[in-house]
């Protein structure tokens, strides 16, 4: 007799208690929160879905080098590291590390934004639209068309609909869109992935009316995967290789860390040429 067993390829060494709450007192806590779950205390939830930011397991590897790191305040080998890998990964220059991802979209988004500005995404991201609403600016959604079909199976449903933007930046002009961001992949779409082709549309229809095209780029290696199993050109291609096209697109990306590249805490932005003015830069 053949047996299948199917294990996690790893070893759990450490545990985290969580806190054992009855049905009634479950009822108490959400009235309490007015049913709102931010409002709840990290004691009163026993599973957490409210979101995916941080809940990585560390692997062995990272812990111990965290023991390796320079803490050094200025020229640390582990800035030199993490600067070369996030520049080979995206081809860009200019690169900021920040604690989190709503952090590089308070500084990138808070910079460009303002009163009378729009941004264009193809589904924004809570914080997203904070960040940008609070510039003073408009956060638009523009989805696929096949994102509210729930029968169709098609592969790309975090895709942006592009005769949509064609149509707004007409009737409104590109000099008042401060931005166009893919989010990939389309997390408050569902999670539904990009295609490469559509990322493509996106970025030359930037091109011809000079409007600034961003990534936000926390799940890329995942929409990687997606685009390399069900987009016939790329599935010779590796998963980096598709993620650095998908980044040449790009004039500006935006990631949280806490996502796809699988740590506790950290972000980063990083852009094609530096968007600030020079006396602010030289700051």
């Amino acid at each position: 007799m053949q047996f299948k067993t199917i294990i996690e390829p790893f070893k759990i060494k450490s545990v985290e208690p969580i806190s054992i709450s009855t049905e009634a007192e479950r009822v108490k806590y959400l009235e309490a929160a007015h049913y709102n779950p931010f409002l709840l205390k990290s004691q009163q939830v026993i599973i957490d879905f409210l979101t995916d930011s941080g809940t990585s397991a560390m692997s062995s590897n990272q812990w111990a080098a965290l023991m390796n790191g320079d803490e050094s305040y200025a020229g640390a080998k582990s800035w030199e590291r993490f600067e070369k890998t996030v520049h080979e990964l995206t081809g860009m220059p200019h690169i900021l590390p920040t604690h989190q991802g709503r952090a590089a979209e308070r500084i990138l988004y808070g910079h460009l934004g303002g009163k009378g500005k729009y941004f264009i995404s193809n589904t924004h991201f809570d914080t997203t639209r904070a960040n940008i609403e609070f510039s003073g600016a408009t956060a638009i959604d523009f989805p696929s068309l096949e994102a509210n079909d729930e029968t169709s199976s098609y592969p790309f449903k975090g895709n942006l609909e592009i005769q949509q933007l064609k149509k707004f930046i007409d009737e409104n002009g590109a000099e008042k869109i401060a931005g166009v961001i893919l989010t990939v992949t389309n997390n408050s779409g569902g999670g539904q992935p990009v295609s490469m082709q559509n990322a493509k549309q996106v970025s030359a229809l930037c091109r011809q009316h000079n409007i600034l095209f961003i990534l936000d780029c926390c799940r890329i290696a995942e929409n990687s995967y997606f685009i390399k199993n069900h987009e016939k050109a790329y599935e010779n291609k590796t998963y980096k290789e598709i993620a650095q096209e998908m980044f040449s697109l790009a004039d500006a990306s935006i990631m949280s860390a806490k996502k796809d590249a699988l740590v506790n805490m950290g972000g980063f932005l990083t852009m094609r040429k530096n968007l600030w003015p020079m006396h602010v830069h030289n700051c």
